[in-house]
Protein backbone atom coordinates (compact mmCIF):
# COMPACT_ATOMS: atom_id res chain seq x y z
CA UNK A 1 0.00 0.00 0.00
CA UNK A 2 1.53 3.30 -1.02
CA UNK A 3 1.31 6.37 1.17
CA UNK A 4 -0.64 9.56 0.42
CA UNK A 5 1.13 12.92 0.22
CA UNK A 6 -0.97 16.11 0.10
CA UNK A 7 0.30 19.49 -1.09
CA UNK A 8 -1.45 22.35 0.72
CA UNK A 9 -1.14 26.13 0.73
CA UNK A 10 -2.91 29.22 -0.53
CA UNK A 11 -3.52 29.78 -4.27
CA UNK A 12 -0.77 30.80 -6.69
CA UNK A 13 2.24 29.63 -4.72
CA UNK A 14 3.12 27.00 -7.33
CA UNK A 15 1.48 23.85 -5.93
CA UNK A 16 0.24 22.63 -9.30
CA UNK A 17 3.57 23.23 -11.05
CA UNK A 18 5.29 21.16 -8.38
CA UNK A 19 2.59 18.49 -8.56
CA UNK A 20 2.81 18.27 -12.36
CA UNK A 21 6.57 18.06 -12.16
CA UNK A 22 6.39 15.08 -9.81
CA UNK A 23 3.76 13.10 -11.69
CA UNK A 24 4.90 13.91 -15.23
CA UNK A 25 8.14 12.09 -14.88
CA UNK A 26 6.21 9.01 -14.03
CA UNK A 27 3.00 9.35 -15.96
CA UNK A 28 4.89 9.96 -19.16
CA UNK A 29 6.41 6.50 -18.81
CA UNK A 30 4.01 4.33 -16.93
CA UNK A 31 0.69 5.89 -17.40
CA UNK A 32 0.40 6.91 -21.01
CA UNK A 33 -3.26 6.01 -21.34
CA UNK A 34 -3.14 7.78 -24.69
CA UNK A 35 -3.02 11.13 -22.96
CA UNK A 36 -5.98 10.48 -20.71
CA UNK A 37 -5.47 12.28 -17.46
CA UNK A 38 -8.75 14.00 -16.99
CA UNK A 39 -8.33 14.65 -13.31
CA UNK A 40 -5.39 16.90 -12.76
CA UNK A 41 -5.32 16.78 -9.00
CA UNK A 42 -4.39 13.22 -8.22
CA UNK A 43 -1.42 11.28 -9.49
CA UNK A 44 1.14 8.68 -8.67
CA UNK A 45 4.79 9.44 -8.30
CA UNK A 46 7.86 7.67 -7.07
CA UNK A 47 11.18 8.66 -5.64
CA UNK A 48 14.12 6.36 -4.99
CA UNK A 49 11.94 3.36 -5.84
CA UNK A 50 9.17 4.23 -3.35
CA UNK A 51 5.73 4.82 -4.85
CA UNK A 52 3.24 7.24 -3.36
CA UNK A 53 -0.02 8.97 -4.27
CA UNK A 54 0.09 12.71 -4.62
CA UNK A 55 -2.85 15.05 -4.09
CA UNK A 56 -2.83 18.69 -5.10
CA UNK A 57 -5.43 20.43 -2.99
CA UNK A 58 -5.09 23.63 -4.98
CA UNK A 59 -6.99 22.39 -7.96
CA UNK A 60 -10.17 22.27 -5.93
CA UNK A 61 -10.48 25.93 -4.98
CA UNK A 62 -13.32 27.66 -6.74
CA UNK A 63 -12.48 31.07 -8.24
CA UNK A 64 -8.88 31.08 -7.12
CA UNK A 65 -8.33 34.85 -6.82
CA UNK A 66 -10.97 35.70 -4.28
CA UNK A 67 -10.81 32.42 -2.45
CA UNK A 68 -12.65 32.31 0.80
CA UNK A 69 -10.23 31.37 3.50
CA UNK A 70 -12.73 28.94 4.91
CA UNK A 71 -12.52 26.91 1.67
CA UNK A 72 -8.76 26.60 2.05
CA UNK A 73 -9.08 25.78 5.74
CA UNK A 74 -11.53 23.01 4.85
CA UNK A 75 -9.12 21.53 2.36
CA UNK A 76 -6.18 21.71 4.70
CA UNK A 77 -8.24 20.01 7.42
CA UNK A 78 -9.28 17.31 5.00
CA UNK A 79 -5.72 16.80 3.81
CA UNK A 80 -4.62 16.56 7.43
CA UNK A 81 -7.23 13.85 8.02
CA UNK A 82 -6.55 11.81 4.91
CA UNK A 83 -2.88 12.17 4.01
CA UNK A 84 0.13 10.45 5.60
CA UNK A 85 2.51 13.34 4.88
CA UNK A 86 1.77 17.02 4.19
CA UNK A 87 3.83 19.45 2.11
CA UNK A 88 2.95 23.05 2.98
CA UNK A 89 3.99 25.37 0.14
CA UNK A 90 4.67 29.09 0.51
CA UNK A 91 6.08 31.70 -1.88
CA UNK A 92 9.34 33.57 -1.20
CA UNK A 93 8.32 36.44 -3.52
CA UNK A 94 5.35 37.48 -1.40
CA UNK A 95 6.78 36.47 1.96
CA UNK A 96 4.48 35.41 4.80
CA UNK A 97 0.84 36.37 4.26
CA UNK A 98 -2.02 36.22 6.79
CA UNK A 99 -3.40 33.20 4.93
CA UNK A 100 -0.06 31.38 5.30
CA UNK A 101 -0.23 32.09 9.02
CA UNK A 102 -3.75 30.62 9.22
CA UNK A 103 -2.64 27.42 7.49
CA UNK A 104 0.43 27.21 9.75
CA UNK A 105 -1.80 27.43 12.84
CA UNK A 106 -3.78 24.41 11.60
CA UNK A 107 -0.62 22.48 10.75
CA UNK A 108 1.15 23.12 14.04
CA UNK A 109 -1.52 21.11 15.85
CA UNK A 110 -1.06 18.05 13.68
CA UNK A 111 0.87 15.03 14.71
CA UNK A 112 1.76 14.01 11.16
CA UNK A 113 4.93 14.89 9.29
CA UNK A 114 4.61 18.41 7.81
CA UNK A 115 7.30 19.75 5.44
CA UNK A 116 7.50 23.46 4.72
CA UNK A 117 8.50 24.09 1.08
CA UNK A 118 9.50 27.67 0.25
CA UNK A 119 8.95 27.96 -3.49
CA UNK A 120 10.44 30.22 -6.21
CA UNK A 121 13.88 30.27 -4.54
CA UNK A 122 15.96 30.49 -7.72
CA UNK A 123 18.81 32.81 -6.70
CA UNK A 124 20.96 33.63 -3.64
CA UNK A 125 19.08 36.80 -2.74
CA UNK A 126 15.88 34.77 -2.46
CA UNK A 127 17.68 32.11 -0.47
CA UNK A 128 18.46 34.80 2.12
CA UNK A 129 14.85 36.05 2.06
CA UNK A 130 13.53 32.56 2.78
CA UNK A 131 14.82 32.79 6.36
CA UNK A 132 11.69 34.73 7.38
CA UNK A 133 9.61 31.54 7.07
CA UNK A 134 11.08 30.27 10.35
CA UNK A 135 8.50 32.64 11.85
CA UNK A 136 5.72 30.18 10.88
CA UNK A 137 6.86 27.95 13.73
CA UNK A 138 7.16 24.79 11.61
CA UNK A 139 10.91 24.34 12.02
CA UNK A 140 13.30 23.91 9.11
CA UNK A 141 12.13 24.59 5.57
CA UNK A 142 13.12 23.34 2.13
CA UNK A 143 13.98 26.05 -0.43
CA UNK A 144 12.77 24.83 -3.84
CA UNK A 145 11.94 26.14 -7.32
CA UNK A 146 9.13 24.06 -8.75
CA UNK A 147 9.63 25.47 -12.27
CA UNK A 148 13.09 23.92 -12.63
CA UNK A 149 12.94 21.34 -9.84
CA UNK A 150 15.91 22.66 -7.85
CA UNK A 151 15.83 21.63 -4.20
CA UNK A 152 13.00 19.16 -4.70
CA UNK A 153 15.33 16.14 -4.28
CA UNK A 154 16.06 16.96 -0.64
CA UNK A 155 12.37 17.58 0.04
CA UNK A 156 11.39 14.23 -1.51
CA UNK A 157 14.09 12.37 0.42
CA UNK A 158 12.54 13.69 3.63
CA UNK A 159 9.00 12.88 2.46
CA UNK A 160 9.87 9.26 1.60
CA UNK A 161 11.63 8.88 4.94
CA UNK A 162 8.45 10.01 6.72
CA UNK A 163 5.96 7.81 4.85
CA UNK A 164 4.58 4.86 6.80
CA UNK A 165 6.14 1.47 6.15
CA UNK A 166 4.73 -0.19 3.05
CA UNK A 167 2.24 -2.86 3.99
CA UNK A 168 0.74 -5.36 1.64
CA UNK A 169 -2.99 -5.65 1.75
CA UNK A 170 -2.68 -9.29 0.82
CA UNK A 171 -3.72 -10.35 4.32
CA UNK A 172 -6.91 -11.87 3.04
CA UNK A 173 -7.10 -14.03 -0.04
CA UNK A 174 -10.62 -12.81 -0.67
CA UNK A 175 -11.27 -10.31 -3.43
CA UNK A 176 -11.93 -6.76 -2.25
CA UNK A 177 -14.82 -4.85 -3.80
CA UNK A 178 -14.94 -1.12 -3.02
CA UNK A 179 -18.25 0.72 -3.29
CA UNK A 180 -17.37 4.25 -4.43
CA UNK A 181 -19.14 7.29 -5.81
CA UNK A 182 -20.16 10.78 -4.80
CA UNK A 183 -22.16 11.39 -1.60
CA UNK A 184 -25.88 10.54 -1.64
CA UNK A 185 -25.72 8.30 -4.69
CA UNK A 186 -27.02 5.38 -2.62
CA UNK A 187 -23.80 3.60 -1.62
CA UNK A 188 -24.86 2.89 1.96
CA UNK A 189 -28.32 1.68 0.95
CA UNK A 190 -26.74 -0.56 -1.68
CA UNK A 191 -24.46 -2.16 0.91
CA UNK A 192 -27.28 -2.50 3.45
CA UNK A 193 -29.58 -4.19 0.98
CA UNK A 194 -26.80 -6.57 -0.05
CA UNK A 195 -25.98 -7.55 3.49
CA UNK A 196 -29.67 -7.71 4.27
CA UNK A 197 -31.36 -7.33 7.61
CA UNK A 198 -30.48 -10.89 8.56
CA UNK A 199 -26.82 -9.86 8.46
CA UNK A 200 -25.05 -12.52 6.43
CA UNK A 201 -21.84 -11.31 7.93
CA UNK A 202 -19.06 -13.55 9.07
CA UNK A 203 -16.79 -10.91 10.56
CA UNK A 204 -16.33 -7.20 10.64
CA UNK A 205 -12.67 -6.56 9.99
CA UNK A 206 -11.49 -3.14 11.04
CA UNK A 207 -10.48 -1.82 7.64
CA UNK A 208 -6.88 -1.87 6.57
CA UNK A 209 -7.93 1.32 4.83
CA UNK A 210 -7.84 3.13 8.13
CA UNK A 211 -11.44 4.04 8.41
CA UNK A 212 -13.39 2.31 5.77
CA UNK A 213 -15.03 -0.86 7.02
CA UNK A 214 -14.48 -4.26 5.45
CA UNK A 215 -17.42 -6.61 5.63
CA UNK A 216 -16.93 -10.23 4.71
CA UNK A 217 -19.80 -11.15 2.46
CA UNK A 218 -20.84 -14.70 1.73
CA UNK A 219 -24.02 -15.34 -0.14
CA UNK A 220 -25.23 -17.06 -3.31
CA UNK A 221 -21.88 -18.82 -3.52
CA UNK A 222 -19.89 -15.55 -3.66
CA UNK A 223 -17.38 -14.74 -0.98
CA UNK A 224 -15.51 -11.44 -0.88
CA UNK A 225 -14.71 -8.39 1.25
CA UNK A 226 -16.96 -5.44 0.71
CA UNK A 227 -15.15 -2.16 1.37
CA UNK A 228 -17.67 0.38 2.49
CA UNK A 229 -16.44 3.94 2.08
CA UNK A 230 -19.98 5.19 2.49
CA UNK A 231 -20.29 4.57 6.18
CA UNK A 232 -17.13 6.46 7.01
CA UNK A 233 -17.76 8.93 9.78
CA UNK A 234 -19.20 12.17 8.48
CA UNK A 235 -17.12 15.24 9.14
CA UNK A 236 -19.36 18.04 10.24
CA UNK A 237 -16.91 20.66 9.06
CA UNK A 238 -16.74 19.37 5.53
CA UNK A 239 -19.54 20.25 3.20
CA UNK A 240 -20.75 17.03 1.59
CA UNK A 241 -20.68 18.50 -1.88
CA UNK A 242 -17.02 19.48 -1.74
CA UNK A 243 -15.58 17.72 -4.77
CA UNK A 244 -12.27 17.29 -3.04
CA UNK A 245 -13.98 15.36 -0.27
CA UNK A 246 -15.26 12.47 -2.33
CA UNK A 247 -12.06 12.18 -4.34
CA UNK A 248 -9.92 12.06 -1.19
CA UNK A 249 -12.27 9.54 0.38
CA UNK A 250 -12.09 7.33 -2.67
CA UNK A 251 -8.33 7.30 -3.14
CA UNK A 252 -7.50 4.87 -0.36
CA UNK A 253 -10.47 2.60 -0.95
CA UNK A 254 -9.69 2.38 -4.67
CA UNK A 255 -5.99 1.75 -4.17
CA UNK A 256 -6.73 -1.23 -1.93
CA UNK A 257 -9.54 -2.77 -3.96
CA UNK A 258 -9.60 -5.34 -6.76
CA UNK A 259 -12.88 -4.16 -8.26
CA UNK A 260 -14.60 -0.78 -7.86
CA UNK A 261 -18.37 -0.60 -7.93
CA UNK A 262 -18.98 2.99 -8.99
CA UNK A 263 -22.46 4.01 -7.87
CA UNK A 264 -24.00 7.04 -9.54
CA UNK A 265 -27.36 8.75 -9.18
CA UNK A 266 -29.40 8.33 -12.37
CA UNK A 267 -31.09 11.68 -11.79
CA UNK A 268 -27.71 13.49 -11.81
CA UNK A 269 -26.00 11.52 -14.57
CA UNK A 270 -22.32 10.83 -15.12
CA UNK A 271 -21.07 14.22 -13.92
CA UNK A 272 -17.55 15.53 -13.42
CA UNK A 273 -17.11 14.22 -9.92
CA UNK A 274 -18.18 10.69 -10.88
CA UNK A 275 -15.84 10.87 -13.87
CA UNK A 276 -12.93 11.80 -11.58
CA UNK A 277 -13.58 8.72 -9.47
CA UNK A 278 -13.86 6.57 -12.61
CA UNK A 279 -10.46 7.74 -13.93
CA UNK A 280 -8.95 7.26 -10.49
CA UNK A 281 -9.99 3.59 -10.59
CA UNK A 282 -8.91 3.22 -14.21
CA UNK A 283 -5.49 4.74 -13.58
CA UNK A 284 -4.99 2.41 -10.64
CA UNK A 285 -5.77 -0.46 -13.04
CA UNK A 286 -8.76 -1.73 -11.06
CA UNK A 287 -11.71 -3.70 -12.35
CA UNK A 288 -14.72 -1.37 -12.75
CA UNK A 289 -18.49 -1.85 -12.80
CA UNK A 290 -20.70 1.23 -13.22
CA UNK A 291 -23.97 1.05 -11.29
CA UNK A 292 -26.64 3.57 -12.28
CA UNK A 293 -28.81 3.75 -9.16
CA UNK A 294 -32.27 5.32 -8.57
CA UNK A 295 -33.36 4.14 -12.00
CA UNK A 296 -36.91 3.99 -10.62
CA UNK A 297 -36.93 7.82 -10.35
CA UNK A 298 -36.14 8.50 -13.99
CA UNK A 299 -38.93 9.40 -16.42
CA UNK A 300 -38.52 6.80 -19.12
CA UNK A 301 -39.10 7.01 -22.84
CA UNK A 302 -38.32 4.33 -25.39
CA UNK A 303 -34.57 4.86 -25.51
CA UNK A 304 -33.80 6.48 -22.15
CA UNK A 305 -31.53 3.69 -20.94
CA UNK A 306 -29.75 3.36 -24.26
CA UNK A 307 -29.14 7.11 -24.49
CA UNK A 308 -27.66 7.37 -21.00
CA UNK A 309 -25.51 4.30 -21.59
CA UNK A 310 -24.15 5.80 -24.83
CA UNK A 311 -23.46 9.07 -23.05
CA UNK A 312 -21.47 7.29 -20.32
CA UNK A 313 -19.48 5.26 -22.85
CA UNK A 314 -18.66 8.44 -24.75
CA UNK A 315 -17.26 10.00 -21.57
CA UNK A 316 -15.06 7.01 -20.71
CA UNK A 317 -13.42 6.59 -24.13
CA UNK A 318 -11.13 4.88 -25.00
CA UNK A 319 -11.87 2.43 -22.14
CA UNK A 320 -15.48 1.79 -23.15
CA UNK A 321 -15.62 -1.94 -22.40
CA UNK A 322 -17.08 -1.50 -18.91
CA UNK A 323 -20.27 -3.18 -17.63
CA UNK A 324 -23.04 -0.63 -16.91
CA UNK A 325 -25.96 -1.83 -14.79
CA UNK A 326 -29.17 0.13 -14.22
CA UNK A 327 -30.51 -0.65 -10.78
CA UNK A 328 -32.76 0.55 -8.01
CA UNK A 329 -31.59 -0.21 -4.51
CA UNK A 330 -34.95 0.92 -3.16
CA UNK A 331 -36.82 -1.71 -5.21
CA UNK A 332 -33.98 -4.24 -4.86
CA UNK A 333 -33.85 -4.25 -8.63
CA UNK A 334 -30.70 -5.84 -10.17
CA UNK A 335 -28.56 -5.43 -7.05
CA UNK A 336 -27.42 -9.06 -7.19
CA UNK A 337 -26.72 -8.69 -10.90
CA UNK A 338 -24.30 -5.96 -9.79
CA UNK A 339 -22.45 -8.41 -7.54
CA UNK A 340 -22.42 -11.21 -10.13
CA UNK A 341 -20.91 -8.77 -12.61
CA UNK A 342 -18.28 -7.63 -10.10
CA UNK A 343 -17.30 -11.25 -9.45
CA UNK A 344 -16.99 -11.85 -13.19
CA UNK A 345 -14.81 -8.71 -13.60
CA UNK A 346 -12.64 -9.89 -10.69
CA UNK A 347 -12.17 -13.29 -12.34
CA UNK A 348 -11.32 -11.65 -15.67
CA UNK A 349 -8.84 -9.33 -13.98
CA UNK A 350 -6.99 -12.27 -12.45
CA UNK A 351 -7.11 -14.35 -15.65
CA UNK A 352 -3.84 -15.75 -16.98
CA UNK A 353 -3.63 -16.69 -20.66
CA UNK A 354 -1.20 -19.41 -21.68
CA UNK A 355 1.58 -18.07 -23.90
CA UNK A 356 0.96 -20.61 -26.66
CA UNK A 357 -2.74 -19.76 -26.88
CA UNK A 358 -1.97 -16.03 -26.81
CA UNK A 359 0.47 -16.38 -29.73
CA UNK A 360 -1.83 -18.71 -31.68
CA UNK A 361 -4.63 -16.15 -31.48
CA UNK A 362 -2.76 -12.82 -31.69
CA UNK A 363 0.04 -13.45 -34.20
CA UNK A 364 -2.33 -14.14 -37.15
CA UNK A 365 -4.36 -11.02 -36.24
CA UNK A 366 -1.20 -8.91 -36.28
CA UNK A 367 0.06 -10.46 -39.50
CA UNK A 368 -3.21 -9.50 -41.19
CA UNK A 369 -3.20 -6.03 -39.59
CA UNK A 370 0.43 -5.04 -39.04
CA UNK A 371 1.34 -1.67 -37.49
CA UNK A 372 1.48 1.05 -40.18
CA UNK A 373 4.97 1.71 -41.53
CA UNK A 374 6.63 4.70 -39.87
CA UNK A 375 9.39 6.70 -41.59
CA UNK A 376 9.55 3.89 -44.16
CA UNK A 377 10.30 1.30 -41.47
CA UNK A 378 8.16 -1.82 -40.97
CA UNK A 379 7.47 -3.21 -37.51
CA UNK A 380 7.54 -7.00 -37.26
CA UNK A 381 5.99 -8.52 -34.15
CA UNK A 382 7.52 -11.90 -33.35
CA UNK A 383 6.10 -13.06 -30.03
CA UNK A 384 3.83 -12.04 -27.14
CA UNK A 385 3.33 -13.06 -23.53
CA UNK A 386 1.29 -12.06 -20.48
CA UNK A 387 3.39 -10.51 -17.71
CA UNK A 388 3.22 -11.96 -14.17
CA UNK A 389 1.41 -8.94 -12.68
CA UNK A 390 -1.79 -8.83 -10.55
CA UNK A 391 -3.72 -7.26 -13.43
CA UNK A 392 -3.53 -8.04 -17.17
CA UNK A 393 -0.41 -6.66 -18.82
CA UNK A 394 0.99 -7.98 -22.07
CA UNK A 395 4.39 -7.63 -23.73
CA UNK A 396 4.71 -7.80 -27.52
CA UNK A 397 8.26 -8.31 -28.77
CA UNK A 398 9.22 -6.71 -32.06
CA UNK A 399 12.13 -5.22 -34.00
CA UNK A 400 11.18 -1.50 -33.66
CA UNK A 401 9.01 -0.92 -30.58
CA UNK A 402 9.55 2.85 -30.73
CA UNK A 403 7.56 3.02 -33.99
CA UNK A 404 4.37 1.49 -32.59
CA UNK A 405 1.83 4.29 -32.15
CA UNK A 406 -1.03 4.68 -29.64
CA UNK A 407 -3.84 3.87 -32.11
CA UNK A 408 -2.22 0.51 -32.85
CA UNK A 409 -1.81 -0.21 -29.13
CA UNK A 410 -5.53 0.48 -28.72
CA UNK A 411 -6.30 -1.83 -31.64
CA UNK A 412 -4.30 -4.62 -29.94
CA UNK A 413 -5.98 -3.92 -26.61
CA UNK A 414 -9.43 -4.16 -28.22
CA UNK A 415 -8.51 -7.43 -29.92
CA UNK A 416 -7.31 -8.86 -26.58
CA UNK A 417 -10.64 -7.84 -25.03
CA UNK A 418 -12.61 -9.37 -27.87
CA UNK A 419 -10.73 -12.66 -27.95
CA UNK A 420 -10.24 -13.25 -24.24
CA UNK A 421 -13.15 -11.38 -22.62
CA UNK A 422 -11.65 -8.71 -20.39
CA UNK A 423 -14.83 -6.72 -19.81
CA UNK A 424 -14.44 -4.00 -17.16
CA UNK A 425 -10.70 -4.62 -16.76
CA UNK A 426 -7.99 -2.09 -17.71
CA UNK A 427 -5.31 -3.77 -19.85
CA UNK A 428 -1.77 -2.53 -20.40
CA UNK A 429 0.08 -3.35 -23.60
CA UNK A 430 3.85 -2.90 -23.92
CA UNK A 431 5.95 -3.21 -27.06
CA UNK A 432 9.50 -4.30 -26.36
CA UNK A 433 12.65 -4.94 -28.32
CA UNK A 434 13.07 -8.61 -29.21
Amino acid sequence: MSGIVAIVGRPNVGKSTFFNRLIQRREAIVDSVSGVTRDRHYGKSDWNGRQFSLIDTGGYVIGSDDVFESEIDKQVELAIDEADVIIFMVDVETGITPMDEDVAILLRKVNKPVFLAVNKVDNNKRLENAVEFYALGLGDYFPIASTNGSGSGDLLDAVIEALPEETNVEESELPRFAVVGRPNAGKSSFINSLIGEERYIVTDIAGTTRDSIDTKYNRFGFEFNLVDTAGIRRKSKVKEDLEFYSVMRSVRAIENADVCLLVLDATRGFDGQVQNIFWLAQRNRKGIVILVNKWDLVEKETNTMKTLEQEIRREIEPFTDVPIIFMSVLNKQRIFKAIETAVKVFEDRSKKIKTKLLNDVMLPIMENNPPPAYKGKYVKIKFCTQLPTPQPQFAFFCNLPQYVRDPYKRFIENKLREEFDFKGVPITVYFRKK
